[in-house]
């Protein structure tokens, strides 16, 4: 199919031909590179509310929200005035601050799976920390990981299954040694049988099984609650801890994410995104006994001269106390359940083999009318489809985040307007890809 840009992309092509010669790919993170969609990657200059512009001045309504973490939407004055007032006190000290204290009680006060919490800068940090404490704690090396769940890109978790139903990890990435990627075993998601056995057998081997509760990079493949209560059942049977990775659940589903939707314990928590209100941050927490086995209070290492870094955490304060006002996660699911309804109505109207799975504010278009659990059920065929969407829905005025694989958010900042045009614009978009393929 022929892709012509009613939109100008000039700026952004000369932007990006220039970030070629400086970055690999021209980018900082790949997805952004425009691989899996059509044209130029557009260069964002500004964002307020629900909308973002290029750097040609188009204007988007944005369903994408910097991958999630703006669940207030771009540029919030409060999340903005608090990162004014704190840098203005400087930025960076690398001692405690009021900030840490204030924002740690938020959190803990609120949250009934959390005793204690320690920041770090990212979800990656997050959740490589949370492995080191898990084999700290317990003394044992292993971990179990599910096919489909992405943790960031840590070594050890960046593997995939190998030819078994249960298997040691292998890298799927260059860089990272086999005997890291052993440390790690894969198995399928939605498996319980194969996580029974592989305990059965090894669980003197594994420190932890970890996984995201609400797989959400790669497609949207929620689970059932009996999967996750039987982990945490076999888990405990076992003395091999559960890790729940929420850097995109945590906070977004509820302020207690997944753990609170399933009302499930995990051991350890592991965060980003949200907390920060779009500024870099990750943390992770659980259990006192647990969280005191990290330096200085125990053995486990870990540290970062940016960890609760105090403008990042001003911000992250602004954005808790929102989140915590009553009614704040049912507006955004009403919003949710509109654009949701009236697109699954649409899709059995039309006999398109299509479905938009969603929890709470997070959505994602699916090439399948059944619900898909795992990864290995998507038809990549669709992501052509999927292809030609982005590009329609760029013509119109709506951003999504550049791959068929990743999901939508919708923030506070989203009003009835913008769901309509959402609806309007996907409905003609989805007509055309199937009219093309």
């Amino acid at each position: 199919m022929n892709f012509t840009d009613r939109i100008s992309r000039k700026n952004s092509e000369a932007l990006f031909a220039k970030a070629k010669t400086l970055f690999p790919g021209g980018v900082n993170s790949p997805v952004r590179a425009f691989k899996s969609v059509t044209g130029a990657p557009l260069f964002i200059k500004k964002g307020q509310g629900s909308r973002i512009w290029d750097e040609d001045d188009n204007e988007f309504i944005d369903f994408c929200g910097s991958w999630g973490p703006l669940i207030l939407g771009h540029n919030n004055d409060e999340v903005r005035e608090a990162i004014i007032a704190a840098a203005s006190n400087g930025t960076s000290f690398g001692t405690p601050t009021k900030y840490g204290v204030e924002i740690g009680e938020l959190i803990v006060n609120n949250h009934r799976y959390l005793e204690k919490i320690r920041f770090v800068s990212s979800g990656t940090e997050a959740v490589m920390s949370a492995i080191r404490l898990a084999r700290g704690y317990t003394g044992k090396n292993k971990i179990i990981k599910f096919e489909g769940c992405y943790h960031g890109h840590v070594d050890s978790l960046m593997v995939k299954a190998g030819s078994g139903l249960v298997t040691f990890g292998i890298s799927s990435s260059a860089g990272v040694p086999d005997a890291f990627a052993q440390e790690t075993i894969v198995i399928p998601l939605n498996d319980l049988q194969a996580c029974i056995q592989l305990l059965d057998q090894h669980a003197d081997e594994i420190a932890a099984v970890i996984i995201e509760p609400v797989p959400a990079n790669n497609g949207l493949l929620i689970q059932d609650y009996n999967f996750l209560a039987w982990l945490r059942k076999i888990c405990d049977e076992h003395n091999v801890l559960l890790i729940f990775d929420e850097v995109i659940s945590g906070f977004r589903i509820g302020f207690e994410g997944a753990s609170g939707f399933y009302s499930i314990q995990p051991d350890i928590i592991t965060f980003g995104k949200v907390i920060g209100g779009g500024m870099p941050v990750g943390a992770y927490g659980g259990k006192a006994e647990i969280m005191s086995m990290i330096a200085p209070e125990g053995p486990v290492y870990q540290a970062g001269t940016l960890s609760a870094n105090p403008v990042t955490l001003a911000a992250g304060i602004a954005t808790i106390k929102q989140l915590l006002k009553e009614g704040f996660y049912e507006k955004l699911e009403a919003k949710t359940n509109r654009l949701v309804e009236e697109m699954e109505a649409f899709f059995k109207q039309r006999s398109y083999d299509m479905s938009m799975p969603h929890i709470a504010s997070i959505f994602w278009l699916s090439f399948s009318a059944d619900r898909t659990f795992t990864a290995d059920q998507i038809d990549p065929a669709g992501m052509e489809k999927f292809k030609i969407i982005h590009h329609e829905l760029l013509q119109r005025g709506i951003y999504f985040g550049p791959s068929g694989y990743e999901v939508g958010f919708i923030s506070d900042a989203h009003t009835d307007q913008d769901i309509d045009s959402l609806i309007e614009a996907l409905k003609a978009a989805v007509d055309l890809a199937h009219e093309a393929i």
